[in-house]
């Protein structure tokens, strides 16, 4: 039979009917025949195309093999008593002094990137407060081939990215106000429904214009920081709130910190050390799935706010609990790593703020905390005692912006009331509402542990 050689554009329409007529003619062939040959073929180099493109990202995305040394004592660490407080302390010597429990928070929910049941934070507090900090040490701690950072997204770049870009990637947002709503929405729909779907016009091969579908993958995880959690009510619904210590004393810590590292008296180079061995410790972890045999004994407070979702994060968090102390559980039959209640004990201590913030009426972390230093330094005063914006941010040391925000907040939850004073028209304030914020903890967490010594 003749053979025919040919150069052709398959997405050309005219050359392609042309070179079916001619190898019709040549060959003896239907040209009907030729033409659905020819798509066949375009369809088969349009699958092989996207085959090797997916195996190229592959390629790039492949994760780095531990070297067997090192793999050794990481599993031997992994395998340590009180593995998730022997983890605390070495991420306090990579840079974080104090914030014990949400420096640990943090870490469990930024290494289930990887796993079936992916967490996500909000870090919440004032400027200059730490939570960039917080949010880059611990980020930095986890395989720096799976995290995505951004300090800016445009409205559709989420939408835009390939299928499976963001796929069991930590990503992180070192400034959540700064992102529009159409770039929230596509987070939320990534943390909620792991999946975005969105209509689009495509060209086809013919040059027309015609409907499609884009779709981009997760599941991710997220750290985020903000100074306005409480605008973000659709966000924290689906995240850990994590107030940083805007205390005193956690203050003096940071300067305590920053004149040692000024000084001279932190090795860098242990901190780096420490940082690839738990980044080691990561990339040995498996994404098995968890069964949690207490799940059904351990109940919540009833007024959490947006319960459902909050029972379904705790649940989510007790088992990377679990997952990160896998070389420790056993499996049952089907492969299923097996809650202790030790993992029930430990999820408890770390997310006990957390909880607390859900039940507490206020909800903003670091709102709380001003309310808490503003009655302590009112009640020696006595609860009848009035006081100005002016007066309350030179005891407390805050901004006026900040003052101001904090007040309007206070007012319109009926805990503070306002009225005018004197020939000068001054505004002075009252605490309308002394709640009992430490009682109110102190029910919370009794209840708590006393579910789980019952177990």
């Amino acid at each position: 039979m003749q053979s025919i050689t040919l150069k052709v554009d398959l997405y050309d329409y005219l050359q392609v009917e042309k070179v079916c007529k001619l190898i019709a003619e040549k060959l003896g062939l239907r040209k009907d025949g030729v033409e659905k040959d020819l798509n066949q073929l375009m369809k088969l180099l349009e699958f092989y195309r996207d085959k090797q493109l997916h195996q190229s990202k592959d390629r790039q995305s492949k994760k780095i093999a531990v070297p067997t040394a090192s793999a050794t004592k990481c599993i031997g660490f992994l395998k340590s008593e009180n593995l998730i407080w022997e983890l605390n302390k070495l991420i306090g010597k990579v840079g974080i002094v104090g914030e014990d429990m949400n420096r640990i928070l943090l870490f469990v929910i930024a290494s289930s990137y990887k796993m079936p049941d992916t967490l996500h934070a909000l870090i919440q507090g004032s400027s200059g407060s730490g939570k960039t900090r917080l949010l880059k040490v611990i980020s930095g701690l986890m395989p720096p081939e799976d995290i995505k950072r951004y300090t800016r997204v445009t409205d559709n770049s989420f939408y835009n990215q390939d299928e499976y870009f963001f796929v069991h990637k930590l990503i992180c947002f070192e400034d959540l106000d700064g992102l529009k709503e159409d770039a929230q929405l596509a987070v939320r729909e990534l943390q909620s429904n792991e999946i975005l779907i969105s209509s689009t016009s495509v060209k086809d091969k013919h040059g027309s214009i015609t409907g499609g579908e884009r779709i981009v993958r997760g599941p991710i995880a997220s750290l985020a920081c903000t100074t306005k959690g409480e605008i973000y009510e659709d966000n924290i619904s689906r995240c850990f709130v994590i107030a940083v210590d805007e205390s005193k004393e956690q203050t003096l810590r940071v300067i305590d910190y920053q004149d040692d590292e000024s000084a001279g008296l932190i090795d860098k180079s242990e901190q780096k050390r420490i940082v690839a061995f738990i980044q080691n410790c990561i990339r040995l972890l498996k994404p098995y799935e968890v069964l949690n045999p207490y799940a059904k004994k351990i109940k919540l407070p009833e007024s959490a706010d947006k319960l459902r979702r909050l029972n379904e994060l705790y649940k989510h968090f007790i088992k990377q609990v679990t997952l990160i102390n896998q070389y420790q559980r056993k499996q049952d039959k089907q492969g299923r790593l097996i809650t202790e209640k030790e993992d029930l004990q430990v999820a408890c201590e770390i997310l006990f703020e957390s909880i607390v913030l859900r039940v507490d009426e206020l909800s903003d972390g670091s709102l709380r905390q001003f309310f808490e230093r503003l009655k302590n330094y009112l009640l020696p005063k006595g609860k009848g005692y009035e006081f100005t914006q002016r007066e309350v941010r030179q005891a407390l040391q805050i901004s006026k912006a900040q003052c101001s925000r904090f007040f309007t907040r206070l007012m319109e939850m009926e805990y503070l009331t306002s009225k005018y004073s004197g020939n000068q028209r001054k505004v002075r304030y009252q605490v309308d509402y002394w709640d009992n914020y430490a009682k109110l903890r102190a029910e919370i967490k009794d209840d708590l542990m006393s579910q789980i010594e019952k177990l």
